[in-house]
Parts: structure tokens; C-alpha cells; sequence
């Protein structure tokens, strides 16, 4: 792990990440070393610093920090977070210098069943709290996530989809949504909630050239049951479809999710 340029395992409790949730967060793909999509990434953090109003690490010095940190791994999952850094008692931001962090993880072993047969979700019932001034953010506060993820031991279960407090489907609690109708893809704009992930924009951005219209719309309950296909993304997993939403209905390997699945593959 390193800690502002440093190699270290612990930080300040009194860094405001620890104590409001008050940063916000990447998780990267590492193949031989390497950060993939790095560009994507350091603009969506630079972007949410902007947002934050917290002062953007250089994308160099980052980068160099997770090469560091995943040196002479062959595949590897790199996390760093970005905090306002230490304070005292209150909400007051000021007078404050950011914290780094970046971290190193072991690749999960995902079941290759998952991105070529189709997972099962859940649908949650916890809802989605309104708040434009965060949404698509990718912050640390991630209290929604975990208990949404709490509501589910079932192994056969991979994820869960996340609704607003109008029953809009939104994302699901690591990844995002879409939905294929018609030969088109819908995905929610995340105006008021959710996270605007990477792999989100990488398929809306190869959706074109495929000849595939994309469509940020709010997804309702019919809507859902009606899709001709469904998948989830992230940076991760990249695509993996849904074959089955628990008591909403099953759902075909389309040919579309194939066609973005084997797009992704090739870049």
C-alpha cells in the first residue's frame, strides 16, 4: 500500500475520508503492471475533485504510485482513494491537504460462467437517496451499497439492482445497468443518484461505431419485464449478462451483449 508517495498501512484517524466519507475513490483492472483505461479513470477523479471542490492529485505522480504498488503482478486489482485529508471536530473542509492512497489487491476469481451463461439478480428493496450534487460521483460514502448488499446470502445470486424512490431502476450495487429493446440500449442518466462508471461510458462509446443507439432514459418496472436483453458492467467484470431477475422474469444471451461483450475484448 502507499500513503502520499509513500510505502505505509495506516492513516490519521482524524483524516476526514474516516470520518465523513469525505473523498472519493477508483477501482482499476492492472494487466502486466498496468492500469487499463487509465485516462478514463483519472478523468472521472479529477472531475469528481473538481466537484468536491479537492485539490487533484497529478495524474503523473498517481500513476507512478500504482505502478509501484502492482509492480510484477500479471493481473491485479488496484483501488485508490482520494480523501480531503485530516481535520478537526466538524464539518468545516478548510484549511485541509488531500490524502492518496493506493492499494493493491489480488484478482477475484470470477466464474467464466458469469460473463458467457448470464448471472442471476436480485432486486433490492432498499431505494436510492435523491441528491443531484453527488450523483455519478464515485464517493466514499457507499452506505446505500452495503446494505443494499446485505439483503441477499444466496450464492446463486450475483448482484442486486438498485431503484430510486420512484421505482426507476438505476444501477446495481458494483455495477451499472442497461437494457436492450428493439435493438437499442437504455441505461438511467444518473441525474439524481448513482455512480457514472467507466465501463458505463466504454459502452456507450462503442455502442455507436456498432451501430447501436444508446439512450439515457429512466428505466421503470414494465420497462424491465418488456428488455429483450439485460447486462450489467464495470471496470472489473467488464459485461455480464442477466439471464434472470428473481421475480421479474428471465432473459436471453442476446445477440447485442455479445456484439458490446466481444467489443470490449478487442479493444
Amino acid at each position: 500500500m502507499r500513503i502520499n508517495g509513500e510505502t505505509a498501512d495506516h492513516i490519521s484517524a482524524l483524516d476526514r475520508g474516516l470520518l465523513y466519507g469525505d473523498g472519493l475513490f477508483e477501482t482499476l483492472s492492472i494487466v502486466e503492471g498496468e492500469p487499463l483505461h487509465w485516462s478514463r479513470h483519472m478523468a472521472r477523479l479529477t472531475q469528481g475533485c473538481q466537484r468536491l471542490k479537492i485539490t487533484a492529485p497529478d495524474s503523473d505522480y498517481l500513476l507512478a504510485e500504482v505502478r509501484a504498488c502492482c509492480a510484477g503482478k500479471t493481473r491485479a486489482v488496484a483501488k485508490i482513494i482520494v480523501t480531503r485529508g485530516q481535520g478537526g471536530r466538524g464539518y468545516n473542509p478548510a484549511n485541509t491537504t488531500p490524502t492518496h492512497i493506493v492499494q493493491c489487491f489480488p484478482w477475484p476469481d470470477f466464474p467464466a460462467k458469469n460473463s458467457d451463461q448470464g448471472v442471476v439478480v436480485h432486486v433490492c428493496e432498499l431505494r436510492l437517496a435523491a441528491q443531484p450534487l453527488l450523483a455519478g460521483l464515485k464517493h466514499l460514502n457507499r452506505l446505500e451499497s452495503v446494505l443494499a448488499r446485505a439483503e441477499w446470502t444466496d450464492d446463486t445470486i450475483t448482484e442486486g439492482l438498485l431503484r430510486d424512490s420512484q421505482g426507476h431502476y438505476i444501477e446495481g450495487t458494483m455495477s451499472n445497468l442497461f437494457i436492450i429493446k428493439s435493438g437499442q440500449l437504455f441505461t438511467d442518466p444518473l441525474q439524481q443518484c448513482g455512480v457514472a462508471g467507466i465501463m458505463r461510458d466504454i459502452v456507450m462509446t462503442l455502442a455507436k461505431p456498432l451501430g447501436i443507439r444508446c439512450f439515457l432514459r429512466t428505466i421503470d418496472e414494465q420497462q424491465l419485464k418488456d428488455a429483450d436483453e439485460l447486462f450489467i458492467c464495470n471496470s472489473l467484470i467488464n459485461i455480464w449478462p442477466i439471464r434472470c431477475v428473481i421475480d421479474r422474469g428471465e432473459y436471453p444471451v442476446g445477440p447485442l451483449t455479445r456484439q458490446l461483450q466481444q467489443a470490449i475484448r478487442a479493444m
